[in-house]
């Protein structure tokens, strides 16, 4: 499911979805497209720009500066990684990168450093231990390249860091800590993270309803992760974890409480507040605590009598990629949502504070032809004849703070994430693409296949009025 364009359901046709070519680079993947792969990256430390362009047979690296102008720019072969997939990028102290390319036959990654002075390279070979364990994600923070593995027989995790050409290992112990489901069964760790897999939030990125809909979530921050698990309508577990020295912190944060037992709920942490939605079909509980201490700083009931008051937006459901539609009241909205898995996401720009409310899910089986009606569990959308599939659906609304997490009744922007999709979505031409968030705007690589060109574009949040 992609992100809800929530801005084309509100903006005219005025708009202008602002974007800028940066820059262009002439290349031919000689047809070649699906084995073919785009990635960009930044070197935090210099704040240089690379994009890494792997076709069936060559690499090509490109350097840019930081106002993205190209400094230099390396074409090799794809000796030793013939058949293997880019799965990241570091920096070293030196400024020259290094890519991991993984085989999920071999089960290895080989580690290839690039010297772009002298056009050279270096490659390793890292065995991941997979026959006991599972691979569970993989990241980029601080110039270093991050490996997350689940152990099938321990009830633990295992963090590799690779740094300057090394594989640092980080045991991750869980076996002390106690766990229940959501019928407050004991169960172990691997047991929760197998049925409530986990879900990498993308730090500083907008994180769409569908994945913050997972229960257990991971945030990626420097030398350290917050897992937060959501499986219990009474609690959120979080475990805070510091990967220099591999202690596990473990806060529980109880969620709101009303009249009536939860259907759905969530959490959401950023930047060291702890966001709760405890959901049913009469009533939403909202409740903001801080990190530290555990307090509430802000708390809301609705009932599906009320009108939501930090709403910005109106209540939406969207099925699959279609146009969102207004559901009636909060009643109607509560109903649907208890049907789902809830989830919020929490997302801060340079003005303002957003909160995306709702739920996601795809059990449904009957759809209307001619509307959004199935089996009319809402009575929003006239029916006419049915037809059975499974469908993905969603119902939100959007929240706008300031930073100090005061209300306002500013009008929502597009996010730059936003102008990257809809631009994906209405230009074929443009494939194989990759994003790079930097401080206030977001960079997309794609390759053209019309103009057998790689481009960058810059997406910043808001959109500008024509004249």
């Amino acid at each position: 499911m992609k992100r809800i364009f929530l801005f084309l359901f509100l903006i005219s046709s005025t708009v202008v979805l602002s974007q800028t070519v940066l820059t262009s680079y002439t290349i031919d993947l000689k047809n070649k497209i699906k084995q073919s792969e785009i990635m960009t990256g930044e070197n935090t430390a210099t704040h240089d720009v690379f994009v890494f362009a792997a076709s069936a047979d060559s690499l090509s690296i490109l350097k840019y500066n930081s106002a993205l102008f190209l400094r230099d720019k390396f074409v090799t072969s794809r000796q030793y990684t013939e058949n293997r997939s880019l799965m990241g990028y570091s920096f070293s102290e030196d400024g020259n990168p290094t890519l991991y390319w993984f085989s999920e036959e071999e089960k290895t990654i080989i580690l290839i450093k690039y010297y772009l002075e002298n056009k050279t390279s270096r490659a390793l070979k890292f065995q991941i231990p997979l026959e006991e364990n599972y691979l569970l994600t993989q990241y980029q923070k601080d110039n270093n390249f991050y490996l997350l593995i689940q152990s099938k027989t321990k009830q633990a995790l295992t963090a590799f860091v690779f740094k300057n050409g090394m594989a640092e290992e980080r045991f991750l112990d869980f076996s002390s800590f106690k766990f229940i489901d959501r019928k407050t069964l004991p169960k172990t760790f691997n047991q929760i993270l197998n049925e409530n897999p986990i879900e990498k939030m993308d730090s500083g990125e907008y994180n769409p309803l569908y994945k913050v809909s997972a229960k257990s979530k991971l945030y990626t921050l420097p030398n350290r992760l917050i897992l937060t698990l959501d499986q219990s309508f009474r609690k959120t577990q979080l475990f805070d974890i510091n990967l220099e020295n591999q202690q596990i912190i473990e806060k529980t944060f109880m969620k709101p409480v009303g009249e009536k037992n939860p259907k759905t709920s969530n959490s959401y942490y950023h930047e060291n507040k702890l966001y709760q939605i405890n959901v049913n079909a009469d009533e939403l509980l909202f409740d903001i605590k801080d990190y530290e201490s555990g307090e509430s700083i802000k708390s809301f009931a609705v009932t599906k009598k009320d009108t939501i008051r930090f709403g910005n937006s109106p209540l939406l459901m969207q099925i699959e990629d279609r146009p969102p539609k207004q559901l009636k009241n909060t009643a109607k909205f509560l109903k649907a949502l208890s049907s789902l898995d809830a989830g919020l996401s929490v997302y801060k720009n340079q003005k303002n504070l957003f909160i995306t409310l709702g739920g996601s899910g795809s059990d449904l089986k009957s759809i209307s032809m001619n509307g959004f009606n199935f089996n009319d569990p809402f009575g929003d959308f006239p029916s006419n004849s049915y037809y059975n599939m499974e469908t993905n659906y969603s119902v939100f609304f959007e929240s706008i703070w300031t930073k100090k997490l005061e209300l306002t009744q500013a009008t929502h922007e597009p996010f730059a994430a936003d102008k990257v999709y809809y631009f994906l979505d209405s230009h074929k031409e443009a494939v194989l693409s990759s994003t790079l968030k930097l401080n206030n705007y977001i960079i997309l690589s794609y390759y053209d296949i019309a103009a057998k060109q790689l481009v960058l574009r810059k997406f910043a949040d808001g959109f500008d009025q024509t004249n």
